[in-house]
């Protein structure tokens, strides 16, 4: 990381101020909101794994 001298900070500083008021605050970002809740997407993949090993299971015995 480079070092700043003083006077760069604080022109550093000003810009973010005045760039800032131009543009606004920055919105914080949003959890994504997915169409299946992680619960159902556990039982999911329980039922598809657990009917994979019991078809592997059949075939081997």
């Amino acid at each position: 990381m480079a070092h700043q001298t003083p006077r760069q900070r604080a022109a550093n500083l000003k810009f973010a101020k005045a760039n800032e008021k131009k543009l606004g605050k920055p919105k914080e970002t949003k959890k994504a909101d997915y169409p299946v809740s992680k619960t159902w997407m556990f039982v999911l993949l329980f039922l598809l794994i657990g009917g994979g090993v019991l078809e592997l299971i059949s075939m081997l015995f």
